[in-house]
């Protein structure tokens, strides 16, 4: 592991809240080589230089460390991710190259996750790595989010669901709300700017059973990049219908159709 890597992540990470030990550290530098090494082959991202992949993929992935749930009553402000873990399920829906699902299960391992996506070689890839890095209690698996919700395995099986850089969030909230049980959460990661986008977004939620809880909106550390992640509660059940056949919810976003209903 490059100093550069192990100074630049770590301090990076810190500054999120999440203290990363010396063996997660070579984790997340074995993955850094596993898939530029793999990105040679197969397209898993366009960024692959080493500081770009710290702050872009690492640390934009640990910064849902830093969501909140909002005070209530005498109770003080609660960290998401850090607080009782263990038994508690997150699905990546769309996860690519393992963004953010496997980089959070190296940060805190006593997290379940499953990893999916809907191309069968990135999860060849991941099932992989996964093997090499050790690490237990995360899954892939296969298939479009349109008929894995749909399943009775997965349909309101989670705690949390999370997108990064998948699709609009009208569209996004119709692939990972259903995933969500109740009381349960759906996190859409996002780049700064998305009034617009969550404006149009709201019929959707609603529709499928979520409301927005909080929009969690930052700079990633030590860069200009802004980001946005929004907290999306899931408070009931999402209609049987949804999510609608493959293709249908990008090719005509709940937004419109919400608002008919």
């Amino acid at each position: 592991m490059t100093e550069s890597f192990r100074e630049g992540l770590s301090r990076r990470a810190a500054a999120l809240g999440v203290e990363l030990t010396e063996a997660q550290l070579e984790k997340f530098f074995l993955y850094y080589e596993r898939m530029t090494e793999k990105n040679k082959v197969m397209n898993l991202t366009s960024i692959t230089e080493e500081s770009d992949v710290v702050l872009k993929h690492f640390t934009d992935s640990l910064s849902l460390a830093a969501v909140s749930l909002p005070s209530t009553g005498n109770v003080s402000r609660e960290t998401l991710l850090r607080n009782t873990l263990p038994g508690k399920r997150l699905i990546d829906v769309g996860t690519g190259a393992g963004f953010p699902g496997l980089a959070l299960k190296i940060a805190f391992p006593e997290l379940e996750v499953v990893l999916n996506d809907s191309l069968q070689k990135r999860l060849r890839f991941l099932n992989e790595l996964i093997e090499e890095l050790n690490l237990k209690g995360i899954s892939c698996v296969h298939g479009r989010a349109e008929e894995l919700a749909h399943e009775r395995k997965w349909r309101g099986a989670f705690d949390f669901a999370v997108s990064r850089a998948v699709a609009r969030l009208s569209v996004l909230s119709e692939y990972d709300l259903p995933f969500v049980k109740n009381g349960g959460y759906f996190l859409a990661m996002k780049a700064g700017g998305i009034e617009e986008e969550l404006e149009e977004a709201k019929a959707a939620i609603r529709l499928l059973g979520g409301k927005l809880i909080k929009r969690e909106s930052f700079i990633l550390p030590e860069s200009d990049i802004e980001r946005s992640i929004l907290l999306i509660g899931k408070l009931r059940e999402s209609p049987s219908r949804y999510p609608r056949r493959a293709g249908i919810p990008s090719k005509e976003p709940l937004g419109r159709a919400g608002k008919r209903e």
